[in-house]
């Protein structure tokens, strides 16, 4: 007898699939905490997959000694004076100060900083890039004349991350075969921490469409969409690979390279770089910062004073617009609302497609995924591994053509989503060529399409296109 989709994914992915209702059962989804911690919470509590009375007494008694909220913070503070060592979970950095070469740790729940012991560092260089979360245990050395330690100091002496170890991205791969189409489309859905029951088959288009810049290295997109569709909640929440920037002031140094302190910017340091409420984006000294990103966006590539640099990472723009009661936009210009750098279409020429965000509800108590799904750790490790994978341009370069242009701007940038579809949806490559055209190639015309469109709208130079999409 055929086993049913839930039934399927435990025996096929074991103990890296999770009931993901689990989390949300357990109140995990309000604490501002990524997915990934929070599975791994439900995976050290509840082992059998079953939320007992007693198993959530534990959890939560372990979430108040361990994942304090900011208003325990002086608590927490007097219990390490007080002599306690504590293990706390927490994203914890490592900043490294040149003049001095001192190594501070950034403790943020307790917004203070401290020491780490260097084999840490040397055993776990993701603190050193951005952060990384896990679980640390602190204690606290206080001011000592005789060894003249003027001030008390914080120090991380032990650290677990809480994150996969290891993963066969072959066996992942050819496990695709095991499923229908639609089956393999529910596991990344419910994956990502959708119900896929709330979203017709357009709408799981899109929401999948969310995650081609995380798989596919250098992938320049901006979505659209109303408040409420949960634009950033992948972003922030499922892979420790991605950086989200909320608004505010953005400057050079942080984006690309700090030419004070050496210290390379966030594009070398992750896969995608995510601006959230990009209407509220605001770059420091403007002129240079837009000029380096078209550069990086068209190349890969950014020079800042002396420094030449590459990087593979993705730039995401999110925007909220206003929809009228049509359910379409209102503005018959969808860039009008954002900053006026993103309104160049120069800059907008360089974005490889734009995700029609506004095609989607608004998050309801229906939403979130009630199904098994693969366990976020694991699945954002997938994601970033099938990044370097090259079997899948090959596969593209020999079955796609395109016509109705021969910019190579929409050429290649068809190219990389169509190659991003195909490592989500047929990661085994075993599809047909009805199956590449209708869930690979058309879909990523649609998104230059609209990019197409808008530059018409807004530059005569600029002339309007079909763009068509077919196999060899």
């Amino acid at each position: 007898m055929e086993l049913d989709y839930s039934n399927k994914v435990k025996k096929i992915f074991g103990e890296v699939c999770i009931d993901k209702s689990l989390c949300l059962k357990a109140g995990l989804l309000e604490r501002s905490i990524p997915t990934f911690v929070g599975e791994w919470l439900i995976d050290t509590f509840c082992p059998d997959g079953y939320l007992s009375i007693e198993n959530l007494d534990k959890l939560n008694n372990f979430i108040n000694e361990h994942l304090p909220t900011k208003d325990q913070k002086e608590e927490i503070k007097n219990r390490l004076a007080n002599n306690e060592t504590l293990t706390l979970i927490d994203r914890f950095n490592v900043t490294i100060e040149l003049k001095t070469l001192e190594k501070r740790l950034k403790i943020p729940c307790i917004d203070e900083t401290g020491y780490i012991e260097n084999y840490l560092i040397d055993k776990y260089p993701l603190l050193l890039r951005g952060g990384i979360w896990g679980a640390g245990r602190l204690s606290y050395h206080p001011p000592d004349p005789e060894s003249k330690r003027k001030w008390g100091e914080i120090w991380l002496t032990d650290f677990k991350p809480l994150q996969i170890a290891s993963l066969d991205l072959d066996y992942y791969c050819e496990q695709k075969s095991q499923f229908t189409l639609n089956e393999w489309k529910d596991v990344l859905l419910n994956s990502m921490g959708y119900n896929p029951q709330s979203y017709n088959v357009n709408q799981q288009y899109i929401l999948l469409t969310r995650l081609i810049p995380i798989v596919q290295s250098r992938i320049n997109i901006v979505e659209f969409a109303p408040k409420g569709t949960g634009k950033s909640f992948i972003y922030s929440n499922l892979s420790r690979y991605v950086r989200m920037i909320s608004g505010g002031k953005v400057t050079a140094a942080v984006l690309f390279y700090h030419l004070v302190t050496n210290q390379p910017g966030l594009l070398t340091q992750y896969d995608l770089v995510v601006f959230d409420e990009t209407q509220s984006i605001s770059f420091d000294n403007p002129g240079e910062v837009i000029g380096i990103l078209k550069d990086y966006l068209e190349s890969g590539r950014f020079t800042r004073g002396k420094q030449l640099a590459t990087a593979t990472a993705g730039i995401m723009f999110l925007g909220n617009i206003p929809i009228g009661s049509n359910g379409l936009p209102r503005e018959p210009i969808l860039f009008k609302n954002v900053p006026e750098f993103l309104r160049e279409t120069a800059f907008i020429d360089r974005l490889h497609g734009l995700i029609p965000g506004w095609k989607l509800p608004r998050i309801s108590v229906s939403s979130p995924s009630k199904g098994i799904g693969l366990k976020a750790d694991y699945f954002s490790e997938v994601l970033h591994l099938l990044r370097d994978r090259g079997e899948y341009d090959e596969y593209v370069s020999k079955h796609m053509k395109i016509s109705g242009t021969n910019d190579m701007r929409d050429i290649k940038a068809i190219k990389r989503i169509t190659t991003g579809y195909l490592k989500l949806l047929f990661p085994d490559l075993k599809l047909s060529s009805y199956d590449f055209l209708n869930y690979c190639v058309k879909p990523s015309v649609n998104l230059r399409q609209i990019i197409r469109e808008e530059l018409a709208k807004m530059d005569p130079e600029y002339k309007v296109i079909t763009i068509i999409g077919d196999v060899k």
